[in-house]
């Protein structure tokens, strides 16, 4: 398994995501799984909102894993399934939230994406 507190995944490592998914209790986890060149693949973990914000410098890919996310742009609600691709252009204001208890999803970002905190 790997660390989710590492800030580097070893090479040729198997991850599980169902296992780390399962081992975080807390209302909000968000953490790095891989490295990619510049880009990482971080798993979160959600049983609350999280505020609203934007991307300056990097779009921001979300995988459905587990539950419903909800992620909440200025004009609609986009519900993503497990198994479903959903990708926010930089400069697009969102949020995201479960919709139920809980929901885990994965993004996929560059590695020095930067977040600006939102009024909405």
């Amino acid at each position: 398994m790997n660390d989710p507190n590492n800030t580097s995944a070893p090479v040729l490592t198997l991850i599980d995501i169902y296992q780390n998914a399962a081992l975080k209790k807390d209302a909000y986890a968000n953490f790095p799984l891989a490295f990619i060149n510049d880009h990482v693949v971080r798993m979160s973990v959600m049983t609350e909102a999280y505020y609203w914000h934007y991307h300056p410098d990097s779009d921001e890919t979300f995988l459905g894993v587990e539950g419903i996310l909800l992620i909440e742009l200025e004009d609609r609600t986009i519900e993503l399934h497990a198994g479903q691709l959903f990708t926010i252009p930089k400069n697009t204001k969102h949020r995201t939230l479960p919709k139920g208890e809980r929901s885990v999803n994965m993004t996929f970002e560059s590695q020095n994406m930067q977040t600006v905190v939102s009024d909405n």
